[in-house]
């Protein structure tokens, strides 16, 4: 079983249960899994911010080209090993970029003061950079203005028209060191996740 970088948080969760290598949340989420390859069908979160991220992520790389004096381009390959799938945005000779297209200025977090509750971010940018074999993983949050398309009668137009702001003051970002220790770590979760995995799958065959 290859788990998603992006779920990679979930498994990383702590038990509160003493001696077991699992938590109730990483759990959950495999049986959730184990379930929908079973009977075929997939539980996908699809909401205005999802749709934005989608649709306008080429805008925000091409944001934060124009800020860097950069020509990132968005990443096409995907990366496989026993346990772990992934695909990142961008990828340099030395790191991994991640981009988060925020939907309004609002939501986007315009200091590092912001950038709360990165645990899921963090573990995803560890599973790329252990994928990628590179030794920094950034994570940038940009903020475009949001397609019209996109918008509801009631969205306010000023906090989603931003144009007129210095591209400069639309990004931030916050940078992690890749951690051999860390990915130990990670790789024992991912056979014990793996193995609780086929456990649960098992089941439902033998049903």
């Amino acid at each position: 079983m290859k788990f998603r970088a992006s779920s990679l948080g979930k498994l990383m969760t702590s038990s509160r249960t003493k001696g077991e290598a699992l938590s109730q949340t990483a759990k959950s989420y495999i049986i959730q899994m184990a379930k929908e390859n079973y009977y075929g069908y997939r539980t996908e979160l699809t909401n205005k911010y999802v749709l934005k991220g989608l649709e306008q992520e080429q805008d925000s790389i091409d944001l934060l080209n124009a800020v860097r004096f950069e020509n990132y381009v968005k990443n096409q390959e995907r990366v496989e090993n026993e346990y772990l799938t992934g695909c990142c945005d961008i990828i340099t000779e030395d790191k991994i970029i991640d981009l988060k297209t925020s939907w309004s200025l609002d939501t986007f977090p315009s200091t590092t003061y912001e950038l709360k509750d990165l645990s899921d971010y963090e573990w995803q940018g560890r599973a790329y950079m252990y994928l990628y074999d590179r030794d920094s993983f950034e994570l940038v949050y940009a903020m475009v203005s949001t397609y019209p398309e996109l918008l509801s009668q009631y969205d306010p137009m000023d906090i989603h028209e931003v144009d007129h702001i210095d591209p400069a003051k639309r990004i931030t970002s916050i940078t992690f060191e890749r951690n051999k220790e860390l990915e130990i770590q990670m790789q024992e979760k991912l056979l014990a996740a793996s193995l609780f995995y086929e456990e649960v799958y098992n089941q439902l065959e033998s049903k």
